[in-house]
């Protein structure tokens, strides 16, 4: 049984027609501010970093189980889930258990985070049940080491994208933004450096992928992939929406506002319209 759902409260709106609308912060440096709210009385067009929020009622799950390594970063992570969820208008459940990966538990939400999860984590009756809730129409964001996950799983690889090979020591790097005209990315620098574990892949992603940024080897130690070394991508899959951003290895990823509008961006669009 699936009895590790926590019921979160619902977060009523502020009477009158106030809306909060988060401004995503182009700074690099890192905040213990998770988000910086701007006048109700603001148009949102003044701001073009502002971030829509969730359609009303939208509901993600957070899923962080591991089978493998396992990040100390994950409570943060799953914390600032939880926050984002509380600035952009989607509600918010966190689990490790695979049952919840069945047909009526997962119909309730409209996108699933891997929260940095590896290791095999579902079984094959729980794939089959994920597979199906893809194929319905919703959305999937893997965080960091979803790539470390389900070696064995076709059908998971081809949805994440990439499955994870090497990674030298945590470090500072220059991340090249190439798409700026995403949800996930509108809000960062064209130049955007920062410290985190940054990832080789076995492979890059499929062709279908849009990759959003990608890392310059020259800017650290360690990385073997050459001049095209994708961080975050996304596409459309199997019927479904995903998205995946490789960085979230350190804590302090989620006190870092930049970090964190990415990966609130990437969850709106997981959620969809």
């Amino acid at each position: 049984m699936y009895a590790s759902r926590l019921r979160l409260p619902v977060r009523a709106l502020f009477a009158g027609v106030a809306i909060l609308v988060t401004a995503c912060s182009p700074r690099t440096s890192q905040s213990a501010d998770s988000a910086i709210p701007v006048a109700a009385a603001a148009p949102v067009a003044t701001n073009p970093c502002a971030l829509e929020p969730a359609r009303a009622g939208s509901r993600v799950l957070v899923f962080s189980r591991t089978k493998g390594f396992r990040h100390g970063s994950i409570p943060d992570g799953v914390a600032a889930v939880k926050a984002l969820g509380a600035q952009h208008g989607f509600a918010v459940e966190a689990t490790e258990d695979p049952t919840a990966f069945t047909d009526q538990t997962l119909g309730g939400f409209a996108a699933v985070v891997f929260m940095s999860t590896t290791g095999d984590v579902l079984d094959s009756t729980q794939q089959a049940a994920f597979e199906r809730y893809i194929r319905g129409g919703h959305g999937f964001v893997g965080v960091h080491s979803a790539t470390d996950t389900e070696y064995d799983w076709p059908w998971y690889g081809q949805l994440v994208g990439a499955y994870f090979k090497r990674h030298p020591a945590v470090q500072e790097a220059k991340l090249d933004v190439r798409d700026r005209t995403h949800v996930s990315t509108k809000c960062l620098p064209a130049a955007w450096t920062r410290r985190d574990e940054w990832y080789d892949f076995r492979a890059v992603p499929p062709a279908d992928a849009k990759i959003l940024i990608t890392t310059d080897e020259k800017s650290y130690s360690g990385g073997q992939m050459g001049d095209v070394h994708p961080m975050a991508w996304y596409h459309a899959f199997d019927g479904g929406r995903a998205f995946y951003t490789e960085m979230g290895h350190t804590n302090e990823s989620y006190k870092e506002q930049a970090y964190l509008d990415h990966l609130a961006g990437g969850i709106l669009w997981a959620i969809g319209g």
